[in-house]
């Protein structure tokens, strides 16, 4: 059989064309592939990760990705619980589950706008952007599937596509993963049921400078926290803070001292800078310069990218009329395309419901606006993925620049006021899911070309998993708006925030744009001595407590990282910070599932947090959130190390 095959062959990365290459699995071995199995384990996985990563992106502004953890999930639950040791059942929920993430994490950007703008937005208006938008962006790469996947195979790698495949060949042979992510999850969960549920301690600890203008640093004692910061690594997570130093430790004072003896308030804040605190000033004045940063590093992104958009969007057409000419009749299982008609289909459906569902209220031009800007940069994400990667995609970007256009249009159409910014952030919602669901689609096709399964199946059956997570992440977003308040200190949903703020300013004019031009030069000269952008903005718009956690998570891989710094112990290594990425996966997911948890029992108004009110002085100390959060760094640092140790000894047996 195949699976006892013990790795990838050397052609999986190339090395031969697409039509040459031999799949893990053989078109020739039979196995089972699209069963009840893999597609509920596929849909429960994707609908997990679509609620922890929904409430990860309005919690923090950043999602992770699932296809690592869910290939390890999906391997685990179909060997352990149901005995399936199919490889291509585990690849289709695998494909399934990356749907659930890709859902969250283009949703929550964007749609929370609507709220935060004062909209009444409806749990099924939520759910009809979803899914409109997301089915665009799984059939709009219909026909490119072949050119992207086959023709280019060598030259498009589709980095987490490879990574789940080999995930996937490693899971099936055996091993302690599944484990791992599951102590992960029951741990991540705890400390937060213990911490945001029955409120035995805060999930911030802080100090205040008196002596510099009062501002502040702290961390934000959260285990998804943590696991994004042990994930991303240390070089973002000090790109990050420095970004955070120059809004906390720069501007906040700056503002401080030359505002301490203004008598009136000044735009945008309604209160005298003198009785500001930092957080204050951060909200409503930071929180602008760090939203011209984020933009104008979108825009410089997408401008580095264009190149690379244009030759994408001209190669995979061409690829697209040269696969029409020379099409074959093959039957075999990784020849087997989803039919043209799914894509008329989901152009049909995203035109007339944008134009015609009263809910969405884009109109004829809005509903123009969102197939013809969701099938453009669709494409785009389908191959822009195959180079840098998911994780890398830059869909804020592209969600920015449709913003601005669609904006402009509905702007020079006669539209203004609400109603403008209602249309604009409508029909950017619907292009923002179709343009982060094509590039997840992209990497989960890739995945079932190396392991050798159903294109078609896989396909179709991803367009299900969005429904379903199109659902969840619909209640997740209305579900903490109800019980905290979007924009809140509990769900800040500092994505979207930007967003209401470029269609306010692009609608109204009503914005500090002196503010948001400083940032957009901090950006500049960031770009000019080259350094990463993003992360920066990221860190002068986002608090500096929730940077100081990313930043401790990338400090505890670095510190595992250097326990097996020798050269002989370098597969040691790797095998500690795998670890680490999968305890971290699993803090992700089980700390934001029990958050949710928590805002279902407040929002029904059942309070759970009796601890808050048995030992005040205890559960409102700052030192004790420290405290604990450094008890659950320790173990995470010592778990990651004992991986690590674990091989070697079991490296050392094998070579005696």
């Amino acid at each position: 059989m195949a699976q006892e095959k013990k790795k990838l062959s050397s052609t999986a990365y190339g090395g031969c064309t697409g039509d040459e290459y031999i799949p893990f699995v053989p078109t020739s071995d039979v196995m089972p592939e699209t069963t009840g199995y893999s597609i509920i384990v596929g849909i429960i996985i994707a609908c997990v990760f679509a609620a922890a990563n929904a409430y990860l992106g309005l919690k923090v502004g950043m999602t992770i990705a699932s296809a690592i953890p869910g290939a390890i999930l999906a391997v685990g639950i179909l060997k352990g619980s149901f005995k399936r040791n199919s490889i291509l059942e585990a690849n289709l929920a695998c494909s399934l589950s990356g749907m659930g993430e890709a859902a969250a994490g283009c949703s929550v950007f964007v749609l929370p706008a609507l709220i935060l703008a004062g909209f009444n937005i409806s749990l099924l208006t939520i759910i009809l952007i979803i899914v409109v938008g997301a089915s665009m962006g799984v059939f709009f790469i219909t026909p490119l599937r072949r050119y992207l996947i086959v023709e280019e195979h060598g030259t498009l790698i589709y980095p987490e596509g490879m990574a789940a495949s080999e995930v996937l060949v490693t899971a099936s042979q055996g091993g302690t993963s599944f484990k791992t992510v599951l102590t992960g999850i029951g741990l991540g969960g705890l400390y937060n049921l213990l911490s945001d549920g029955f409120k035995l301690w805060g999930s911030q600890t802080t100090y205040i400078f008196k002596g510099y203008q009062g501002t502040m640093i702290g961390l934000d004692t959260l285990a998804p926290v943590l696991g994004v910061g042990f994930i991303v690594g240390v070089r973002v997570g000090l790109l990050m803070f420095g970004g955070s130093l120059v809004a906390w430790f720069a501007l906040i004072p700056l503002i401080k001292f030359f505002g301490s003896g203004l008598t009136n308030a000044i735009f945008p804040s309604t209160k005298v800078i003198s009785q500001m605190s930092s957080m204050e000033i951060w909200s409503n004045y930071i929180k602008y310069i760090g939203a011209g940063a984020v933009a104008m590093g979108g825009f410089i992104s997408l401008a580095k990218s264009m190149p690379t958009i244009i030759n994408s969007f001209k190669q995979a057409i061409s690829g697209l009329i040269h696969e029409e000419k020379h099409s074959d009749n093959t039957k075999k299982r990784t020849d087997i395309e989803t039919p043209i008609v799914w894509l008329i289909g989901a152009a049909l459906v995203g035109f007339f419901a944008t134009w015609l569902l009263p809910m969405i209220k884009g109109g004829i031009v809005g509903g123009i606006l969102a197939v013809l800007f969701a099938f453009f940069f669709s494409v785009v994400s389908a191959r822009m993925v195959g180079i840098i990667g998911e994780s890398n995609n830059p869909v804020s970007g592209m969600a920015i620049a449709s913003l601005l256009f669609i904006a402009i249009i509905f702007r020079l159409t006669g539209l203004s006021g609400s109603v403008g910014i209602e249309k604009s952030l409508l029909v950017t919602s619907i292009v923002a899911a179709a343009v982060g669901v094509a590039g997840a689609a992209s990497q989960g096709l890739k995945t079932t070309f190396i392991i050798g399964g159903t294109p078609r199946d896989n396909h179709i059956w991803m367009w299900v998993a969005v429904l379903f997570s199109a659902v969840i992440v619909a209640v997740v977003i209305f579900m903490l708006n109800k019980a905290y308040g979007l924009g809140s200190a509990s769900v800040p949903a500092p994505q979207a925030t930007l967003m209401k703020m470029l269609a306010d300013g692009i609608i109204t004019g009503q914005i500090p744009w002196t503010l948001v031009f400083i940032g957009a030069f901090i950006s500049i000269f960031c770009e000019m001595v080259g350094i990463s952008i993003l992360p920066v903005a990221l860190g002068v718009y986002l608090p500096i407590t929730l940077n100081a956690t990313v930043l401790f998570g990338g400090v505890i891989r670095v510190l595992v990282e250097k326990r097996f710094k020798k050269p002989e112990d370098k597969d040691a290594q790797g095998e500690a910070v795998e670890k680490g990425v999968l305890t971290a996966s699993g803090l992700v997911a089980g700390g934001a599932i029990m958050g949710i948890i928590v805002a279902i029992f407040t929002t029904v108004g059942v309070d759970i947090g009796f601890a808050a009110n048995i030992i005040p002085a205890v559960t409102q100390s700052n030192w004790l959130p420290l405290i604990m959060f450094l008890i659950l760094s320790f173990w995470f640092y010592t778990s990651s190390v004992k991986g690590g140790k674990e091989f070697k000894i079991k490296q050392q047996k094998g070579n005696k």
